[in-house]
């Protein structure tokens, strides 16, 4: 499966990691998603990492998941997966990381450094996915509130 996802939601993930750098942020992925065939990230909602030490590890504050489940019900941008950055390390699903796979199906992208990549929640851990970058449909899609 290739998931296309756009040059801004790509600029975006990068600059959530670094500025809570040493810190892991995290967020909500948001486009269309068909399991076993293309999907596409066009937006995110970034959260707070909520976490008890998140330098270390990423929860998606749950206020944030609630209202983006609620628009999503509403006919608002639909949650495809989740994100967040590893601060030190590589972009790959962490020991802890494939602790917490439920095998939703959902995307998870992982950033470290300037480095994003995508994976596929199978349940038990993860699988790669390849990605392709494109342009923008709706520049103000990209960061939802």
């Amino acid at each position: 499966m290739v998931v296309e996802v756009t040059s801004g939601v790509m600029a975006t993930l990068c600059e959530e990691a670094d500025r809570a750098a040493p810190e892991e942020c995290c967020g909500l992925l948001l486009g269309r998603d068909e399991p076993g065939g293309e999907g596409r990230i066009d937006g995110l909602v970034p959260a707070a990492n909520v976490a008890d030490d998140p330098r270390l590890r990423f929860e998606i504050d749950p206020a944030v998941l609630l209202s983006a489940h609620k628009a999503a019900r509403s006919g608002g941008p639909q949650i495809v997966g989740y994100y967040h950055s590893h601060p030190v390390g590589h972009p790959v699903p962490s020991a802890t990381d494939c602790e917490h796979s439920t095998g939703d199906s959902r995307i998870w992208a992982i950033i470290a450094g300037a480095h994003v990549a995508f994976w596929r929640d199978s349940g038990n851990g993860f699988r790669a996915l390849t990605y392709r970058m494109v342009g923008e449909d709706h520049a103000d899609d990209i960061k939802a509130k």
